[in-house]
């Protein structure tokens, strides 16, 4: 049983990671070279706790206790030196995944499973930059954490059995449906979810309709809970960019060539709700 772990990356990802592990009991480091993006962090947990207590999901004594387990480092080796679980949620860049991955590799003990929050990059060609690609596995999981259900976990090729069944165990001890998926772009999430992303752009562009339409239609038509260019707000327009360039390289394929005008909010800095403004604005 994993009991260990550590979280490098303090971000929307990285701290709703560290939120849903120690809010099951699992002691935590969250690691991150900015010390002002612990602060954040942790403050943004502590929100997130009282949003739970609100909603009587959770006691008002689990805040304290969940927080008490979390403890903060801007030193990525020292943490993965002390950790059975190295899970890496950094910006979905496969230059800074690969040097964290493999400072990780290079401090943590021969038994510590490094896992990546990766949203489309192969976990093989992650694993192939450690000295242990056995142990190096994906777990892909959903925005906001605290509140999404699923993980995806992927294997890479070389991801062993003992691997997976750990990492499929930990995801259950943390309250999460585990889906096991093999290591193709884009897993299955984002495989399926990007394409429609790109097209409603593609719609918003082209003067199908306007967004707040565009996502009316999904909303009430489709019964989605989110319409596509909320939900792209959502998870930030530069990771979702991101992804498209993963897909439309990897597989080759035109249909999953990115929007020229996600491309144009992206260089505009209009990233989404992070921001305060994407194909929606935000007070």
């Amino acid at each position: 049983m994993i009991e260990r772990i550590a979280v490098v990356g303090a971000g929307t990802m990285g701290n709703g990671i560290a939120h849903v592990a120690a809010q099951f009991g699992k002691r935590v480091t969250l690691v991150d070279v900015d010390a002002d993006a612990l602060e954040r962090a942790r403050a943004t947990i502590a929100t997130n706790l009282d949003r739970q207590i609100k909603k009587g999901v959770l006691e008002a004594a689990a805040k304290s206790a969940t927080l008490g387990r979390i403890e903060t480092h801007t030193d990525v080796a020292r943490a993965a030196a002390q950790a059975e679980l190295v899970i890496e949620a950094v910006p979905e860049r496969p230059d800074l995944k690969y040097r964290v991955v493999e400072a990780v590799d290079a401090a943590a003990g021969p038994d510590t499973i490094i896992a990546t929050n990766t949203s489309s990059i192969s976990i093989t060609e992650i694993a192939a930059r450690t000295k242990r690609p056995d142990r190096v596995i994906g777990m892909h999981f959903m925005n906001p954490v605290p509140v999404m259900h699923l993980v995806e976990v992927i294997r890479g090729l070389a991801t062993s059995d003992a691997t997976t069944s750990a990492v499929l165990e930990l995801s259950g001890e943390l309250g999460k449906t585990a889906v096991e998926v093999n290591d193709f772009p884009g897993f299955v999430s984002n495989r399926v979810l990007m394409p429609m992303i790109n097209e409603a752009v593609f719609a918003l562009m082209e003067g199908v309709a306007d967004a707040r339409s565009i996502d009316t239609v999904m909303k009430l038509g489709m019964n989605h809970p989110l319409g596509p260019l909320e939900l792209a707000d959502l998870i930030g327009l530069d990771p979702c960019l991101s992804i498209l360039e993963v897909l439309h390289r990897d597989l080759g394929d035109d249909r999953y060539r990115p929007c020229p005008l996600l491309r144009k909010h992206v260089a505009a800095g209009w990233l989404g709700r992070k921001t305060r403004r994407g194909f929606h604005v935000y007070d």
